[in-house]
């Protein structure tokens, strides 16, 4: 009887387990559907980017293979969502000029962006004596007595989206801004001080998360 009453006990312990297991996944499909159905309503979009001006400091060859530049960039972003806000957990920011970086990487500080909110960001890139390939050069001189130098403004890092108490997990975010800058050009720009050009841009970027 002894021996009979023990696995009784074995059978009804593990049912009860099995019970717990199948309560436990029942309420963890349960929130995620409820998660998922809300997140479906609420129909979440990407930020949107806007290279609003570019402050110009410096951009000129050093060497045929070094190119040296300083500028400021205004960069506004708005959250066109109703019901989410949004974390900008880590956002980096560097200049390209066909598709090589001639900036060093600048960081823009952890910030939370309301629902239908706006931040506007000023980062500064320097590229000092950065080393360009020949050829570079050669179409960065034609550029400048062109009159316009075409570069793009790049920002990459991670956002998370909270609704209400919920917050998403981190997504990465990829910003593209293409920058015509009329070097130069003094009718398109304002003098900020001697030899510092503002430029006013107002370009929409392509944002993709």
């Amino acid at each position: 009887m002894g021996v009979k009453d023990c696995g009784h006990h074995e059978d009804k312990r593990k049912k009860l387990l099995k019970r717990i297991a199948f309560g436990i996944l029942t309420f963890i499909v349960l929130v995620l559907l409820i998660i998922l159905i809300i997140w479906a309503v609420l129909r979440p979009t990407k930020p949107k980017f806007v290279l609003q001006d570019a402050t110009l400091y410096s951009f000129n060859l050093t060497s045929p293979t070094q190119l040296n530049s300083v500028f400021q960039v205004t960069v506004q972003t708005r959250n066109p969502n109703d019901k989410i806000g949004i974390y900008y957990d880590r956002l980096i920011t560097y200049a390209f000029y066909q598709n090589q970086q001639i900036t060093l990487p600048t960081s823009i500080p952890p910030t939370y962006q309301d629902a239908n909110g706006m931040n506007v960001w000023s980062p500064y890139l320097q590229g000092p004596s950065v080393p360009i390939a020949p050829y570079l050069g050669a179409e960065i001189n034609q550029d400048i007595s062109m009159g316009s130098v075409q570069l793009v403004i790049k920002m990459d890092g991670r956002v998370r989206f909270k609704v209400g108490t919920y917050v998403s997990g981190s997504y990465r975010i990829h910003v593209n801004c293409h920058a015509y800058i009329p070097i130069g050009n003094t009718d398109n720009g304002i003098y900020v001080s001697r030899n510092v050009i503002k430029y006013t841009l107002s370009k929409s970027c392509d944002v993709s998360v």
